[in-house]
Parts: structure tokens; sequence; C-alpha cells
């Protein structure tokens, strides 16, 4: 918290309009000023926060110009790190930005690790390591979806419901040890009865937000999906739309595709991490029997399998062998090749899967059937309710672990009273369950807990 630390902000490949160098800690504007020249005469340090200043900067040791910048002034402790902080913003030449960070560390800076400049945020205390998460999905976020989950759990969604747990469960741990300290003035009859009543909500509140880490997780990563069919019934056609390029080979020969193409596709608002597969069918060729192989095998490890048919002609054996494999996973049958007119009907395909079966018809060609599509993901998925409610989602496997050690140490605590054991025991698995809590808002820590959470993040965030 000491160091005065810099990085670019921007992306660092190519060039665009301006790039930002981001300087931020307590001889920020000492550093900036060393190399910046404003057009006003005025240094930084006799500046206004929260301003913005045009000039040049120069380099430090000749004063020869480098660049004509707008340099951000904002003093502590109104800003994102809670420390002094200056943004230079340059043109957006890498050239030119890494000179001028160049200039910066000369003057004084070192470079910023990963995520540093959020981890001073943290260690500010202007946000908790939660909300400090959240910034790195917002950055990362791959959908409307997404973002507007980051965006929920950086304004303390989240935060805020696990906090109250935690303030629910301190208070009888501090009455449980005041009691058993100055037993003759306090009562403690009738303790394990609101104890057991308030364990019951507070383990219902646990539990409802691990319902919604499955939700949260495909909201935040995609749903893993895999395209199954037989040959030539459109899967790599269906691939290529859904990926918006041509990144499977499609022709009208039989076991074109062998092995799998990956690739994370926006469909509407949801995020599919896609995988195309070679065509269902027993093949003498080796090759093309490891990719059926591998399909099989991306099968069973998928969230969602999308079954393409071809809609123009009659269903073959080999559809109702793709029918039998995974059971139990959630499938949606693709109809596709709707553009060349009728042929299989939802009834026709109702014998593949029985009342569960899920069908669309669709067009690789035209495209039509996609929206059609969206809906029925996420009506499966139960994908939606975030857009139109503000409960907090759990996204963070790191989260639903906690949450799931601290349902376990409560349920010990109901366990105990029902076995009649002392308050003292209760007190040891309530505090477990609270410093499990405060490992996810960073009021608990473990150690390099929050070194391992911010060398994730991009450089200059």
């Amino acid at each position: 918290m000491e160091d005065t630390i810099a990085a670019i902000s921007t992306p660092v490949y190519g060039s665009g309009g301006i790039s930002i160098i981001r300087i931020s800690g307590d001889e920020a504007i000492e550093t900036a000023d060393r190399i910046f020249k404003a057009a006003s005469g005025m240094p930084l340090s006799e500046t206004k926060s929260h301003t913005i200043n045009y000039g040049h900067i120069t380099d430090i040791q000749t004063g020869e110009i480098i660049d004509e910048v707008l340099v951000s002034l904002m003093r502590a402790p109104r800003t994102f790190t809670t420390k002094d902080t200056v943004e230079i913003n340059c043109h957006g030449g890498i050239f030119v930005t890494k000179k001028i960070l160049e200039e910066v560390f000369k003057s004084g800076a070192r470079p910023a690790e990963p995520g540093e400049f959020t981890k001073m945020a943290f260690l500010g205390g202007r946000i908790d390591l939660a909300e400090a998460e959240a910034v790195a999905d917002i950055i990362n976020a791959k959908s409307s979806l997404s973002l507007k989950a980051a965006q929920g759990q950086l304004a303390g969604r989240v935060s805020g419901e696990v906090k109250t747990l935690r303030n629910r469960i301190l208070d009888h741990i501090a009455f449980a040890e005041a009691a058993m300290d100055d037993p003759e003035n306090i009562d403690m009859d009738g303790h394990r009865e609101d104890l057991s009543r308030e364990l019951e909500e507070i383990k219902d509140k646990i539990s409802g937000l691990l319902k919604t880490f499955n939700e949260g997780k495909m909201i935040r990563e995609g749903i893993n999906t895999v395209i199954l069919g037989r040959t030539n019934a459109g899967k790599s056609s269906l691939f290529n739309l859904l990926a918006g390029s041509e990144s499977a080979i499609v022709t009208d020969i039989e076991g074109t595709t062998r092995d799998m193409v990956r690739e994370s596709v926006l469909l509407g608002d949801l995020v599919l991490n896609i995988a195309d597969t070679a065509g269902i069918r027993k093949t003498e060729d080796k090759v093309e029997a490891i990719g059926v192989s591998k399909a099989m095998d991306a099968a069973l490890d998928a969230d969602l399998i999308l079954h393409v048919i071809d809609g123009t002609g009659k269903l073959e054996k080999e559809d109702f062998e793709i029918a039998k494999k995974a059971p139990g996973k959630n499938r949606i049958v693709i109809i596709n090749k709707k553009d060349l007119g009728k042929g299989l009907s939802i009834e026709d395909i109702s014998g593949l899967y029985g009342e569960r079966s899920e069908a669309v018809f669709i067009s690789s060609l035209t495209g039509e059937g996609l929206e059609s599509l969206e809906s029925k993901v996420k009506e499966l998925f139960s994908i939606g309710s975030i857009a139109v409610n503000e409960e907090p989602v759990i996204a963070s496997s790191r989260h639903k672990a906690l949450l799931d050690a601290a349902l376990v140490s409560l349920e010990k605590v109901t366990d105990g009273i029902n076995a009649g054991f002392g308050e003292d025991l209760f007190t040891i698995d309530l505090m477990d369950a609270y410093s499990s809590l405060g490992l996810i808002i960073g009021e608990e820590t473990e150690d390099d807990l929050a070194d391992r959470i911010f060398e994730k993040f991009c450089m200059g965030k």
C-alpha cells in the first residue's frame, strides 16, 4: 500500500485513438509532475482534484516532448484505489504508450502487478473481496447476462447477503460466550430453541444462494454444448451459423468432420462453449472412428446436447443410437434444413426421447429458428430470471465451496442441539461457519488468498 505503481490500463495490442497509463500511490502526483508539463504552467501538486489537464509528457532527462496528452488528477481518498491517482491519456500507438510508461518508471513508480490497482482498493477498504472479483468478471463478461450478474456482485448483492448472515451467526456466538462467562446474570433458558429456529432460517438462506450456482456459473462461463448427429445432418453448418464464421469445413461428403472444433459463441445474450463433432456412424476408417469416440466422450461432459437431424429425410438408426447416449443430459433436437420445405414434424421425432423431447426447426442456411433455440435453452436451464430481479447470484466456484462449508458447520450445530451437547461445542461450529462466510468477502483471510485471486486479473486493473 505504500508503493506508487503504474501500468498501461488499456489493451496493448495494435493501436487505437488513445491509451491510458494509470499511476496510483502516495507519490503518484509527484511522480507525474516530474514528466508532465501543463500548458497552464501549474504543476499537478497545485491543481484541484478530479480535473483533466492538458499538456505534454517530456523525457525526464532531456526535457524533450514525447507526446501531447490529457492528464486526469484524482486525489485520495475519492479514487478507485483510495490512493492519489493520475491517468495519462496519450495517443494510442503502442510505441509512444510504452515510452511514456518507461518515463513514469524513471520518475519513481514501479510496475504494477496484475490486478494490483484493484487489490489496493480492497486493502484500502473501498471494496470487499467478492466485489473485487466482480471487477474481473465485468472485464471478462461475454454477454449482457454475465455483465448484469457481475454488476450485481460489484454493487454488493452477494456481499450484503453474506454480511447479514455473518451478523446473525455472530449474535449467537456472542450471547453463548457471554452466558458461559457470566451464568449468574445471563439466563440461557430457551436459547437452544431460539438458536434452532434461527439456524433453519440461515441454512435456508445459504441453500437458496447455492441453488443459484448452476445458473450463475453458466451465465458467467457459458454453457458447455456439444453438437451431435449422424453424417450430413448439417452439424457443421449449424456450428458455422452460431460461430458467425466458416470455422468448420462443410461438404456433402460424409465423414468430413473427424476431430472436434470448439468455439465460444453468442446466442442472443447466452454464451455457448460449443463443440462440433464427427458424424455418428459405424465406420472402418480409424481416424473417423476416433472422432466418433471423442464425440461421445464430449457428450458425457456436456451441459447441453444439440442433436441435429436432417429435417428433409426420415429418422435413421443412427438417430436412435444417438438418443441413447448420455442419458439424463439436457438436450434439444434440432430439425435442420427448414428452408428446404416440409419434412419431419415434431410428432415424427417424439419417439426419440419421449414426451421430454425439446425440438426446434432451424435453417442453418438462413438462420431462421435461432431465436426459438435461444428461448428453448433459457427455458431448459431456467436462465433469464437474473435479468428481471435484484437477487444475489453465486457464479464463483470459490464462493460455492465456502457456502457449502458454512452449511456443513451449521448442520453440525443442529445435530449438536438435537443430541443435547453443551453450548461450548455449538460456538466452535458456529465460528467455523462465520469464518467460511468471511472468506467470501475477505473479512477472514487465508495465507496468500488475496494474492491468488488478484494474480488472475489483467495488467493495469
